[in-house]
């Protein structure tokens, strides 16, 4: 008789395994679904923030923040600017330097530097992005290349989700 008790609690125990493992393990084997985010701020009566944020790692593992917003005023598009923000003192932004996009096809776009007279903290940089956005193609990626202080320069990969995320923001 125990060993037939032992047989089956075996098997119980394999059954509820399995159905804990599938339960459980369940997200990993499926696709989660992407979700942007873009923030909607209303900084004054008839004048909105539109922004979208993502926190990425350059070649060196530092964290950076990345700031896409586009402000309007009274329906009318003032400004759409992208802020990178890096870790104090690991960075300082060459001021008044253009940022270089660069696409896998190897063209460089540029963006002027809006903080050329006066950054807010050395570490942080932006720069008008209104001209290149719509210029960036959505299935790539793209590399930032943020000129930083001694003539040097810090590359960050943007994925094309980002882009896809910048250019919904821009466009609505």
């Amino acid at each position: 008789m125990w060993p037939r008790i032992k047989s089956i609690l075996s098997k119980l125990l394999i059954i509820l395994s399995l159905v804990a493992f599938l339960i459980l393990g369940e997200s990993h084997f499926t696709a989660q679904p992407a979700w942007a985010e873009i923030r909607q701020i209303e900084e004054a009566p008839g004048q909105l923030l539109y922004q979208s944020q993502h926190s990425l790692r350059d070649q060196g593992g530092y964290s950076w923040q990345v700031v896409l917003f586009k402000q309007v005023k009274d329906a009318t598009v003032t400004g759409v600017n992208l802020r990178l923000v890096g870790f104090p003192g690991v960075a300082e932004f060459s001021h008044p330097k253009p940022l270089q996009i660069k696409i896998e096809t190897g063209e460089i776009f540029t963006a002027e530097d809006e903080f050329a007279d006066k950054s807010p903290a050395p570490n942080v940089g932006q720069y008008d992005f209104k001209s290149v956005l719509l210029k960036l193609p959505m299935n790539q990626r793209i590399v930032l290349l943020v000129p930083i202080a001694d003539d040097q320069t810090i590359a960050l990969q943007i994925p094309p989700s980002i882009i896809l995320e910048w250019q919904t923001l821009a466009q609505n």
